[in-house]
């Protein structure tokens, strides 16, 4: 049996309960996961308490994570046991294993780890489309940051690839540097079009 932190009604932390859960065999253009590690974002806390409404109760909380392909379901061209992988949609994270659409999933590059891409999904999707559609950044605009520093970083590598001048805003004693090997991650990811949507 799978383990899962689920939510059977909305408040505090005291609501996330470890359990055992079923996990069925992927069906058609499915994929069946086991996770090795998982995004904790404020979004899964909106659901925990009912600020965003789930689309039922009990619901398994977490919104990215990262695994292996354990299975595939029929019509899966693109996927195969052991291929690893990371996605950001949707309910669900916080498992140990889980089954997704295969649409939904990217593969991860070698250089990547699974701690890395678990966090980066959400927020290094977020940023492209906010550099990329939401605000198309241009060279020489200037860009101020205000996020938290992984966010930031996501920003600074992101937004520099397009020649702009960003900057963060983050007071000095909450300053932390950020870690090399996450650095190259948060590079990488941000340039790589094997883990960005196309378009």
């Amino acid at each position: 049996m799978a383990k899962a932190v689920r939510v059977h009604q909305t408040g505090g932390p005291e609501v996330l309960t470890y359990e055992e859960v079923e996990v069925a065999a992927p069906g058609k253009s499915e994929v069946r996961i086991r996770q090795r590690a998982c995004g904790v974002n404020f979004i899964d806390v909106y659901f925990r308490t009912g600020l965003y409404k789930a689309p039922s109760l009990p619901f398994v909380a977490g919104n990215e994570a990262s695994g292996d392909v354990i299975e595939v379901g029929a019509g899966v061209t693109g996927f195969h046991p052991g291929d690893r992988v990371a996605y950001t949609t949707g309910l669900g994270g916080y498992a140990s294993e889980r089954i997704m659409p295969a649409e939904r999933l990217v593969k991860l590059p070698d250089m990547i780890t699974y701690e890395q891409a678990a966090v980066l999904m959400l927020k290094g999707l977020t940023v492209h489309y906010l550099l990329h559609k939401t605000f198309k950044v241009e060279p020489g605009q200037n860009v101020l940051i205000h996020a938290p520093p992984a966010v930031s970083a996501c920003w600074l590598a992101n937004g520099r690839r397009r020649w702009a001048r960003m900057s963060s805003a983050r007071s000095d004693r909450r300053r932390r540097p950020i870690s090399q090997p996450t650095m190259a991650a948060i590079t990488s990811f941000s340039t790589s079009r094997r883990i960005l949507p196309r378009g």
